[in-house]
């Protein structure tokens, strides 16, 4: 037997308890497979904020409206990443969309992925910004001018009548979009809740809890980013626009809390066979993760912050440190709530006797430092659209009443 795998195995052993099958010892799924769940769920939460505007016409969320497609459209730009690093071959990642299988949720993930981004992402971003690019192309100068024509499609239309046809476009485009954010992230949890060999994943709601906690996270992630970079740019912050991004959030973490806690007490209820290695594992292995990081500070600190803004009318600097405390907190559960939902899943035997634990690399494909780095790439390809695709004119202009 190869030595390598005996150390490993001898380094593992004393991290058992109870009884695990020897094919149960290692944690297959890592960093990687929590980090792709993370990043759509942005994605999706991005976009519903953004569909605010334009079909719920919620006037205080535009100066964030662009802000929301772009960051969208970056991070659905990387979260196919995580998956494509974790296989053994990516680059025959392209066959599932050459030989559709129906069978495989995840071969037909694929299609799901590239109908959100070519047909309601990309198509929307265009005809909102197509005006702009044209404006853009004629007054930049080379090799500008070439990237913002390229970018239009060549188009040079900015008649009246097109315009408008823009502008019914969009909003035919967004109330296509919703369903299909529902749809993207929503498939992400049916994944792992159609593992009816898991009870872990195993419950009705893992596709709904998912989606809610997707919606909860782009929108957290949306009022960072405009908080942050808002400032940088020497602009003071939209402070209506602020006080609805966070009361939707409010709300937004308040169904997830609910549903989350529905999924518990409907366990606890079942009370199946697998209920007592269930409740070992929350309250041994991911007690920290699950109970302290993604209840108490990812759900209850941030509900009571911002409820405490709203229930005492903090002024305007205690509410702008209230809703970021808020966000940052959100995005920290959010993550562990992927976390503890791929990594925690893995933690118990099949035979429901016994735990495993699992120890993160620092260097290697399925490291930490790759993690990382995968998860500033979306950071990095925002970085390039917000400068090369100003989301500002729009929300400056809406500030001035134009």
């Amino acid at each position: 037997m190869n030595p390598e795998f005996l150390h490993k195995l001898a380094e593992l052993v004393p991290q058992v308890e109870g009884f695990i099958y020897p094919n149960e010892i290692e944690i297959h799924w890592s960093i990687l497979i929590v980090l792709y769940p993370y990043l759509t769920g942005l994605v999706a939460g991005a976009f519903i904020l953004a569909s605010l505007v334009k079909v719920f016409t919620v006037k205080e969320v535009q100066p964030v409206y662009r802000l929301s497609l772009l960051t969208a459209l970056a991070f659905l730009l990387i979260a196919p990443l995580p998956l494509l690093l974790h296989l053994g071959n990516p680059l025959r990642s392209y066959e599932i969309f050459l030989t559709p299988n129906l069978s495989s949720a995840m071969a037909m993930f694929g299609f799901v992925y590239a109908w959100y981004l070519m047909v309601v992402l990309l198509l929307e971003i265009w005809f909102d910004y197509r005006k702009d690019l044209i404006t853009w192309a004629n007054e930049s100068k080379f090799p500008m001018n070439f990237v913002y024509r390229i970018l239009s499609l060549f188009s040079k239309d900015l008649t009246d009548e097109a315009i408008a046809f823009d502008k019914k476009a969009i909003r035919v485009i967004t109330i296509i979009g919703i369903p299909s954010a529902f749809l993207l992230h929503g498939y992400v949890g049916f994944i792992f809740g159609s593992v009816k060999a898991n009870p872990w994943w195993s419950s009705v709601l893992i596709p709904v809890v998912f989606l809610f906690s997707a919606i909860v996270s782009g929108i957290a992630m949306v009022l960072l980013l405009y908080m942050i970079i808002t400032p940088l740019r020497g602009k003071p912050l939209d402070m209506p626009c602020l006080d609805r991004i966070a009361s939707f959030l409010f709300y937004a973490v308040i169904v997830d809390f609910t549903l989350e806690g529905l999924d518990f007490i409907h366990r606890l209820y079942e009370s199946e066979e697998s209920i007592k290695i269930l409740s070992k594992l929350v309250m041994n292995k991911l007690f920290v993760s699950l109970v302290i990081i993604q209840v108490l500070l990812g759900m209850l600190v941030p509900l009571f912050s911002m409820a405490a803004a709203k229930a005492f009318r903090f002024n305007e600097e205690l509410r702008k440190l209230s809703y970021f405390v808020a966000a940052i907190l959100i995005q920290l559960g959010i993550f562990a709530t992927r976390w503890n939902i791929v990594v925690g899943g893995q933690l118990f035997s099949k035979s429901f006797l016994g735990l495993t634990a699992y120890k993160m690399e620092v260097m290697g494909l399925e490291g930490l430092l790759v993690g990382i780095a995968v998860l500033i790439m979306p950071f990095c390809v925002l970085a390039v659209l917000l400068k090369l695709m100003s989301p500002w004119k729009t929300a400056e202009e809406h500030a001035a009443g134009g």
